[in-house]
């Protein structure tokens, strides 16, 4: 059984329970971290703050990702409450609904700086931040999706984002390896969270993923937190600058 007791786990992107990020805390908050919890904006703070009370001694802290000024407020407050941390979780992604669906060659300047701004610079920049409190290495971790390497219809501009997040996961990996501190990405199969609502024909792609998968069904929240905890874990120790798809095999399939 792994063992984070002692351990300081900062959890971004907490929306609902249907959030990658709820499963990714259940998990860790199991195996005994101490979590911090940040949740968007005030609109979404009554219903975070419900799951994360359900999370005995986890906090939750307000954060905008997109504002680097909140970034540095939250970090101030997360180096006064705990002194260090230990686990990094970006659970963040957005771009336009109207950029999610329809012809990818009309994807809208606008859109494509926002996907791109929101979902990948915001790694670079909690990172960023989190690197002074990792004192003692850590683990830094971000959510892809297998739409980085192959076309899947309507997945658009956020593709791009996800491509690019890859990347960006290596030369973190990269920079931050002499401080002990690893980065890696999960690649999630499809799930209905409340951001992969925004995706034209999500049924569709539900479906071709249980259709398709070796394992014949899709993934489930709990089990990315699983993997997440492997990577939060010392099990994990030689592990940084991968993507470890979490997808029931999906993506080894040709057809």
């Amino acid at each position: 059984m792994i063992d984070l007791a002692g351990k300081t786990a900062v959890v971004f992107g907490l929306a609902n329970k249907r959030s990658i990020a709820w499963g990714i805390a259940q998990k860790l908050h199991a195996a005994g971290a101490s979590l911090a919890i940040c949740y968007q904006n005030e609109r979404m703070k009554a219903e975070a703050e419900d799951l994360i009370n359900d999370l005995p001694g986890a906090s939750g802290f307000q954060c905008d990702v997109s504002s680097d000024q909140e970034i540095e407020t939250l970090f101030g407050q997360l180096k006064e409450k705990y002194a260090k941390i230990d686990i990094l979780v970006h659970a963040v992604a957005y771009a336009p609904a109207e950029d999610l669906k329809g012809a990818f060659i009309n994807t809208s300047r606008e859109g494509f700086k926002i996907a791109h701004d929101v979902s990948v610079y915001s790694l670079i920049a909690v990172s960023r931040a989190a690197a002074p409190l990792m004192t003692d290495g850590g683990s830094i971790m971000t959510l892809s999706y297998f739409a980085a390497e192959k076309v899947v219809p309507n997945y658009n501009v956020m593709a791009m984002a996800k491509a690019s997040l890859e990347c960006c996961v290596r030369y973190l990996a990269n920079d931050l390896g002499p401080k002990n501190i690893r980065v890696n990405a999960i690649s999630a199969g499809p799930i209905k969270t409340l951001a992969a609502r925004g995706i034209g024909a999500l049924g569709d792609m539900l479906k071709a993923a249980a259709d398709r998968a070796p394992l014949k069904r899709n993934v489930d929240q709990l089990e990315v937190g699983g993997a997440a905890l492997f990577l939060a874990s010392d099990l994990a120790s030689a592990v940084t600058g991968e993507t470890l798809y979490v997808d029931c095999g999906y993506n080894v399939m040709g057809f």
